[in-house]
């Protein structure tokens, strides 16, 4: 594998990763890259690990592999740990990142050789795009993926929001344990169930009118790049899905209750939020061509490196596969 640098490309300029070094990091055994400023790129066979170099910035940048959130599994098979270290140029100011994982232990995250309480700590500071032929399930799979496409921007530029979905899917999971609870035999307890409703509505309201904020934005974005794309030849729509738009949360779940025990989890709520994509106001995902999904996937990609460009005021990496 070879890596080509360009400075010619200054308009599309990266936020600049000066460098990155693997240990047994999925098929590399050791590996250290330098990269110049401006755009870099990989060139090589198939299974020499290009894609996999890629998953290592973004492991950088978010915490995770973009294509395997088991961190063991990333682990160099016949190994016991992988290590991923970088220096990060921010305006002249550089900053070591790495991330250790051993089987068995917690991930460690460290950022100038300081340990992270909380993850959610780095999380938008070296912000990052990814876009791979894997992002084709944002148009053909379940309403999760969206969901957590529209999360990871956000995330991207907001602690707050960060933290109120952490909370939210807490306070979720505790919901519907209890509903599992009396579903195995025990008395109903209203009250119960209140408390945690109590906890889930503030949360839900508030991640609701975050996505809604960041969606009236970024629709206007991604109608614009793929305007360009298809030389106006064409209609696109993003529109946001959410139950939270027909009312108010709280009296959805009160309405909900009866159906929630007898299902035994909760049936309302923005973990339900989704997105519809349409294309000359028809689904892309039934009618729209390989191609046309493709520029759509393309142009909503363009949107959100430039979004999350605009709004933290500074270069963001942006990794094609």
């Amino acid at each position: 594998m070879s890596i080509i640098s360009s400075n010619n490309f200054h308009k599309f300029a990266v936020m600049f990763l000066k460098n990155i070094s693997l240990l047994n990091f999925k098929n590399y055994d050791e590996v250290n890259v330098k990269f110049t400023e401006g755009v870099n790129f990989f060139t090589g066979n198939n299974g020499e690990g290009k894609t996999n170099l890629l998953d290592a910035i973004h492991y950088l940048s978010l915490c995770k592999s973009y294509f395997n959130a088991i961190d063991s599994q990333n682990i160099k098979r016949e190994t016991e740990f992988l290590m991923i270290q970088g220096d990060f140029d921010k305006e002249g100011k550089v900053d070591a990142i790495s991330c250790g994982i051993k089987r068995g232990q917690k991930k460690q995250f460290k950022k100038n050789k300081k340990e992270y309480s909380r993850l959610a700590e780095h999380i938008g500071l070296f912000p990052s795009v990814m876009i791979s032929p894997s992002d084709s399930n944002l148009i053909l799979g379940g309403s999760e993926i969206r969901r957590r496409f529209v999360d990871s921007v956000i995330c991207q530029y907001s602690k707050s929001y960060l933290d109120n979905l952490i909370n939210y899917n807490r306070v979720l999971s505790q919901r519907n344990a209890l509903l599992k609870y009396f579903s195995k035999g025990a008395r109903y307890d209203q009250t119960s169930l209140d408390v945690w409703n109590a906890q889930l509505v503030p949360l839900g309201e508030k991640i609701h009118k975050e996505r809604k904020s960041f969606l009236d934005e970024f629709v206007a974005r991604f109608q614009e790049h793929y305007n360009f794309i298809s030389e106006e030849k064409e209609s696109v729509e993003l529109l946001y899905n959410s139950q939270l738009s027909a009312g108010s949360f709280a009296e959805q779940l009160s309405q909900s209750t009866q159906k929630d025990r007898v299902l035994n989890y909760t049936t309302v709520g923005v973990h339900k939020d989704d997105l519809v994509f349409q294309l000359n106001d028809f689904p892309v995902k039934k009618f729209g061509s390989q191609g046309q999904q493709k520029s759509y996937l393309i142009a909503i990609k363009l949107a959100q490196f430039e979004f999350i460009k605009g709004l933290k005021k500074s270069k963001t990496t942006f990794i094609v596969r």
